[in-house]
């Protein structure tokens, strides 16, 4: 059967397209939830129109993170924390911390979930984060974690 997804599925693709699905599937999850619509002559046309809307927010998007990533790497983001002995944090750094860290001193608001951290970080010094905006703009940015 011929669906035009009405969401961004993991498997079958981005909103607007146009796929062929089982019959079962389409009947049973697709349509049911709400995540596709029969692909008949006028759905087609409106699935044109999703696909628009979809390109001109993904190059907005696109362009916004590009913005982002040249004010974030030229600078050096610092994040106070208290330390014990041999610079131990009391407790961690995670993600919500750097996010609202590049907030206060950069003004520029980044979702938590968007910032690639191998683990939560620890110990005093300087360390590399990951920022993935967008799938084409990916990039590291410093922060350093000094003692209160």
């Amino acid at each position: 059967m011929r669906v035009i997804l009405r969401a961004d599925h993991k498997v079958l693709g981005k909103r607007g397209d146009i796929v062929d699905v089982a019959d079962g599937h389409a009947r049973n999850f697709l349509l049911p939830h709400g995540l596709a619509l029969v692909a008949s002559d006028g759905a087609v046309n409106q699935a044109g129109a999703m696909r628009r809307a979809r390109d001109l927010r993904d190059a907005a998007d696109r362009e916004s993170g590009q913005t982002i990533a040249k004010v974030l790497v030229a600078k050096v983001i610092t994040i106070i924390a208290k330390a014990g002995v041999g610079d131990r944090l009391y407790g961690s750094v995670t993600a919500s911390d750097v996010a609202a860290a590049v907030k206060a001193q950069a003004n520029i608001e980044l979702d938590r979930r968007k910032l690639i951290m191998p683990e939560a970080i620890k110990t005093l010094g300087e360390y590399s984060v990951t920022a993935k905006l967008h799938s084409d703009v990916e990039f590291p940015f410093t922060i350093e974690v000094v003692k209160a």
